[in-house]
């Protein structure tokens, strides 16, 4: 059974609060804000014009989608055991792990109709089936009986779920095409958000390795990830720059290399401590700034 953490006498109330802050985690729905905002750029730069009311029914709906992702992780996570010595899991906070179960599928089912409801706007089922394709992706990621990301498919799952998929169901639901240029978008998107899920292994590994979780961080070894990291960062500028000389990106989507500094903090700082688990316990929330900065100049640029 699970116990909650929140009448521990251990944890005072500022902690507990930290804790909550640090289980919500705002800055990471950037995640679900971005494909959208990706995808709905390059529609503009293509048409011209958005549509606003589908795109803020999109917005909350992904943000939703979300949610219950986030939540069901922690839920199927603590059936494992491997969020033990996770304090700011939202089942361990709360030790109700059904109830926050419940939530979760209510913010599918909400997220899931906003979705439909773009379909049925639009009288096409292509948004709609490729969200529940997300889902689906986002279920087998953690979710019995599949938990293929104990098996280290989880950056692969992610990269398909919010790049290709969540980029192009945005574009589509403007457009009801399909572009080259958003499909070079739904990669770098796709890319540095399986970032995101690469670097929050770096922390964990000996407790992954307790619950035999095959990450590509613990089947590759800290030292050889970190050394990966920046190859991933010069793959995602790569893209862009060779999208923009042919054409698929403006030459104001130059402006993403103002994020180098943040990708070379990111990349120095795991190399440097990538043994040391306790000083990379927030670093991920470095590679959701990376995310967030990247996603934002390029849709502004696309704009532009």
């Amino acid at each position: 059974m699970v116990k909650s953490l929140i009448d521990s006498p251990e944890i005072s109330s500022k902690s507990s609060r930290k804790l909550w802050m640090a289980a919500i985690k705002f800055p990471m729905y950037s995640v679900a804000i971005v494909p959208i905002a990706t995808g709905t750029a390059v529609a503009y730069r293509n048409t011209g014009a958005i549509n606003w009311s589908i795109f803020f029914m999109f917005l909350v709906s992904a943000v939703l989608i979300l949610v219950w992702e986030n939540l069901c992780n922690d839920v199927f996570d603590a059936e494992t055991g491997i969020d033990i010595n996770k304090a700011h899991s939202v089942v361990n906070l709360t030790g109700k792990k059904n109830l926050i179960f419940a939530i979760a599928n209510i913010c599918l089912l909400l997220g899931i109709s906003g979705v439909f409801a773009i379909s049925w706007i639009q009288q096409d089922i292509v948004v709609v089936s490729a969200i529940a394709l997300c889902c689906f992706l986002g279920y087998i990621y953690q979710g019995p009986p599949f938990r293929l990301g104990y098996q280290g498919w989880g950056e692969v799952l992610c990269f398909f779920a919010f790049g290709p998929l969540g980029v192009s169901a945005a574009y589509y639901s403007q457009t009801k095409s399909w572009s080259i240029g958003s499909i070079a978008a739904a990669i770098i998107v796709g890319i540095i958000t399986s970032l995101i899920l690469f670097c929050s292994h770096f922390n964990q590994v000996a407790d992954d390795l307790a619950a035999g979780k095959r990450s590509p961080v613990v089947r590759l070894g800290t030292k050889r990830s970190a050394q990966l990291l920046p190859w991933i960062c010069a793959v995602i500028y790569g893209i862009a720059i060779v999208a923009i000389v042919l054409d698929f990106f403006p030459i104001w989507t130059a402006i993403v290399l103002i994020s180098l500094p943040i990708a070379w903090k990111l990349c120095t700082f795991i190399s440097e401590n990538h043994e040391r688990a306790e000083r990379l316990l927030n670093y991920r929330f470095i590679a959701v700034a990376l995310h967030f900065v990247i996603g934002s100049c390029l849709s502004v640029s696309l704009i532009l």
